[in-house]
C-alpha cells in the first residue's frame, strides 16, 4: 500500500518565475558559498547548480559591493536568487534595485521599524517577496527571558511577531524558515508555526554538520515534516559543495513519492564476491541520470550470481563479474557482454525505456 502524503494548502508567492507554496511543487535550494564579490565564481558555481537541478539559489551581500554584483551575476544565471541580508538594511534596497528575485532577512537584527518600511518599501516596488529567516540563535533576548532559553515556541513567537510587523505595513508576500541545529526543536518548531500560519515555509535544519551527519539530520528533519505535510521549499545545509544539497534534496523528495529527479537506484554493499569497481560504476551512472524524470527503478549490482534474483523488481539491471557483464529484466537475463560495457550498455537501454514510454503516454 503506497504512502499517501497529505500535504498542507499554504498561500502561494513567486520568486522570480517559480511559484512557492499552495499546490505548487516542492522546490529545492541551495546557497553559494563563493564570495559573491567574485562574479565569475558565484556564477561558475550556480551554474553547476543548475545542473544539479537547484531551482533556487542564495547569495551571500555582506557590503555593498557584493550587492552590486548580484546585477552581473543575474545575467548569467537562469534561476531566481535570493539575496542573504543581515544588519544593513540599505544592502537590501541595493540588492532589490541590482536584479534580487527576492531578500531573506531577520527583521530582528536589521533596526528600527523606519528601516523595515524602507525595505517593505523597495520590496513592493520591484514586486519581490522576503523570507523571515529566524534561527535558533537569532532569537530576540525579550523571548529568551521569557521561555527560559532558547525553545521552539521562542522561535515561533519571534517568526509570527516579524510576520505581524510585515502585516502590519501590508506586505504579504511572505515565506518563512525557523531552524535550529537540533532535529527536535527544528520539527516542533516548524509543527507549532503550521498550526498558527497559512504562511509558505522553507524547511531545513541550519547548520546541520558534515556529509554524513548533515545528511542523517537533514533527512530527519525535513523528510518528517514533509511527510506531514508540512514545507514548500527546502535546503538541506551541508559543510560541503554545495551541489551536494541539492542532490540529498532530491533524494529526500523522492524517498517520500513527493518528486522525482533522477531515477530509483538500487545497488549491493559489496561483499567478497564482487569482482568490479561497482562504487565507480554507480556513481557514473548517477551523474548521468541525475535530472531524468522518467519513473524507473534501476539494479546495478556486483555479482552475477545474485544479481538479478535479488533486483528482480528492478525495470533494468546489471551485473558483472570475471570479465562479463549481464543486463536483466525484472530478473530475467536478456544480454551478455564484456564488462567494461557495463555503464554503456545500462545507459543505452535506459534510453530506449525511456522513448518506448514516450511512445505509450
Amino acid at each position: 500500500m503506497s504512502f499517501l502524503i497529505q500535504r498542507k494548502k499554504t498561500a502561494q508567492i513567486q520568486v522570480g518565475n517559480i511559484k512557492i507554496g499552495g499546490t505548487a511543487p516542492i522546490t529545492v535550494q541551495s546557497m553559494t558559498n563563493t564570495f559573491t564579490q567574485d562574479v565569475q565564481a558565484t556564477v561558475q558555481q550556480i551554474k553547476r547548480l543548475e545542473e544539479a537541478g537547484c531551482e533556487i539559489v542564495r547569495v551571500a551581500v555582506p557590503d555593498a559591493d557584493a550587492a552590486a554584483s548580484i546585477a552581473a551575476i543575474k545575467k548569467e544565471i537562469s534561476i531566481p536568487l535570493i539575496a542573504d541580508i543581515h544588519f544593513d538594511y540599505r544592502l537590501a534596497i541595493a540588492s532589490a534595485r541590482n536584479g534580487a528575485d527576492g531578500l531573506r532577512l531577520n527583521p530582528g537584527n536589521i533596526g528600527g521599524i523606519d528601516k523595515i518600511k524602507a525595505i517593505v518599501k523597495c520590496a513592493k516596488e520591484y514586486n519581490i517577496p522576503i523570507r523571515i529567516g529566524v534561527n535558533s540563535g537569532s532569537v530576540e533576548k525579550d523571548l529568551l527571558k521569557k521561555y527560559n532559553g532558547i525553545s521552539a515556541e521562542a522561535m515561533v513567537e519571534s517568526a509570527m511577531r516579524h510576520m505581524d510587523m510585515l502585516n502590519s505595513l501590508d506586505f504579504h508576500q511572505i515565506k518563512v524558515s525557523i531552524k535550529a541545529s537540533d532535529v527536535h526543536r527544528t520539527i516542533d518548531a516548524y509543527r507549532l508555526l503550521s498550526s498558527k500560519s497559512d504562511v509558505p515555509l522553507h524547511v531545513g535544519v541550519t547548520e546541520a554538520g558534515t556529509l554524513y551527519s548533515g545528511i542523517v539530520k537533514s533527512s530527519l528533519g525535513i523528510g518528517m515534516l514533509l511527510a506531514e505535510g508540512i514545507g514548500d521549499t527546502i535546503r538541506v545545509s551541508l559543510t560541503r559543495d554545495p551541489v551536494e544539497e541539492v542532490r540529498v534534496g532530491y533524494e529526500i523528495l523522492k524517498a517520500l513519492n513527493i518528486r522525482r529527479c533522477g531515477p530509483e537506484i538500487i545497488s549491493c554493499p559489496t561483499c567478497g564476491r564482487c569482482r568490479i569497481d561497482l562504487f565507480n560504476i554507480v556513481e557514473q551512472v548517477e551523474n548521468a541520470l541525475l535530472l531524468e524524470s522518467l519513473p524507473i527503478k534501476i539494479a546495478i549490482m556486483g555479482c552475477i550470481v545474485n544479481g538479478p534474483g535479488e533486483a528482480k523488481d528492478a525495470d533494468i539491471g546489471i551485473a558483472g563479474g570475471e570479465g562479463t557483464g549481464i543486463l536483466f529484466k525484472k530478473g530475467k537475463i536478456v544480454k551478455k557482454f564484456p564488462q567494461e560495457k557495463l555503464v554503456e550498455v545500462l545507459l543505452k537501454e535506459v534510453r530506449q525505456y525511456k522513448k518506448t514510454k514516450s511512445r505509450h503516454m
